[in-house]
This record gives structure tokens, sequence and C-alpha cells, in this order.
């Protein structure tokens, strides 16, 4: 039986916008509520190490005002795992961070960062905090991702995104089906994130069932400056998870 689909709107690049003037709009967190309004069944934000774009009193605000999850997108800094632990937001993606970066590359070096995962893992998860991992759609990634068992994988979909040509396309979305499968064989959840737009997401989703939830920013946020934030995610949500949004079990 297939998951469930979700929709998780990310809204970093509302903060980028205003990281860019030093104003305080335009306001993340009022993107996020419009978001959560038409339809975004979690809201996405990633605090990096350095502040670039969303800050922690985004994060504050969200928890307070939003009234579905937050995912917060975090590396394995210290200091940011205690703002997590402190926070609570209901989901957490453990990610990889590089400074020279403009958004995340690719996926967590799992052999390299173990014994560091899986503490942070271990805080999390007992906090009651549901944690997922950013990985590459390798094999080696997910076994390592099941022996660490995080509650679900986000897979990262930049070489099938980023593809210039069908052949190569096609074997990404081969890789991202064979991580994919693999990992719900583990019992994991199943998410995918990275570059997916209203042209590319569909095909993604048609070959490969098992994703249970996109994580989607960029594309929804440059298609507001055209047609508004409500209905640039009430248009990625008729692709991502057509129909009506369940109602949340009693």
């Amino acid at each position: 039986m297939l998951p469930p689909r979700e929709l998780g709107v990310n809204v970093d690049h509302v903060a980028t916008l205003r990281a860019q003037r030093g104003t305080p709009y335009p306001d993340p967190v009022a993107a996020a509520l419009l978001a959560a309004e038409a339809g975004a069944d979690n809201i996405t934000v990633h605090l990096r190490e350095d502040r670039r774009h969303i800050q922690e009193y985004d994060v504050r605000r969200l928890l307070e005002l939003l009234e579905i999850p937050l995912n917060l997108e975090m590396s394995l800094d210290p200091g940011i795992v205690s703002f997590a632990l402190a926070s609570a937001p209901a989901r957490c993606c453990l990610v990889p961070e590089r400074r020279e970066e403009r958004t995340t590359e690719g996926g967590l070096d799992l052999a390299r960062d173990e014994a560091r995962l899986r503490d942070a893992l271990e805080r999390l998860s007992t906090a009651g905090i549901a944690v997922s991992l950013f990985i590459d759609p390798e094999p080696e990634a997910v076994e390592r991702a099941a022996v660490l068992r995080p509650r679900a994988v986000e897979i990262h979909t930049g070489r099938y995104a980023n593809a210039a040509d069908e052949k190569t396309r096609a074997l990404a979305l081969a890789e991202i089906a064979s991580a994919a499968r693999r990992a719900a064989e583990a019992g994991l959840e199943v998410h995918a994130g990275h570059g997916l737009h209203y042209r590319n997401v569909e095909p993604l989703l048609a070959a490969v069932p098992l994703i249970g939830a996109c994580n989607i920013g960029h594309a929804v946020v440059a298609r507001a400056l055209f047609v508004g934030f409500p209905e640039a995610v009430r248009e990625m949500r008729a692709l991502v998870c057509p129909g009506p949004r369940p109602e949340p079990a009693a």
C-alpha cells in the first residue's frame, strides 16, 4: 500500500529576499501561514550555521503560530542541535552544510559522520522529534541510514532535477526509485527534495510512487512572484497530492 502524499513548502527564500536588503520584510512566517492556508502539509525552514536567511526568531514564531508541523532542516552543529532540542519542532531533517554552497548540494556523509549522527538522532528522537536524514540515492547511503533508524530519509533529487538530457534523467530516476524501494523495505518513510519544480515533480512521483512527501521551496517562491503565494502553493499541491487534504485523525 502506497503512503499518503504530503507537500512541504520551504520558505527559506522569502527570508533570502529579506536578507538582501536587511529589512524586516518580506516575512517568511507570513508566507508560511499563507502556505498552510493554501494546503501545505508542513513548512520547512533551514536554520543554517551562517544564518544567511532563516533566524532563530523565525523558528520560534513559526512554532507559536503554525497549526501544521514545522520541519527544521539543520546541520550537526552543536549549537543548532541544542536549539532544536530546546524549541522542539515536530520534525527535523539532518543535512550537510558547506559555507560556500548556495543551497544543500548533496546528501550526508553517513560513514564519516556516523557517530555524530547517531548521537544527534538519539537526542532528538528522545525529545519527541521525528528525524529524517538527507541522503543521496545510493545503496550504501540507504543501508547506512537504515542502521541509524531515523523516521525517514529524504532523497536528494538534484541529479534528476539537473539532468541535461533524457538518458541522464532516466538513470537518475532509476537511482531514486531503487533508493526509495530499499528505504521502504527497511521500514523508513521516503521523502524527496532538491530542485523540484512545476514541470519535473509529476514525472518523479509517477516513476517513484513510494515517495510520501516532497519538500519544495525555490520553485514555489519564484512562482509566487507572479501568481501570489496561496495560488503558487495550490498549484504545487495539485501536482504533488491531488485531491482535498485529508482531515487529521481524531
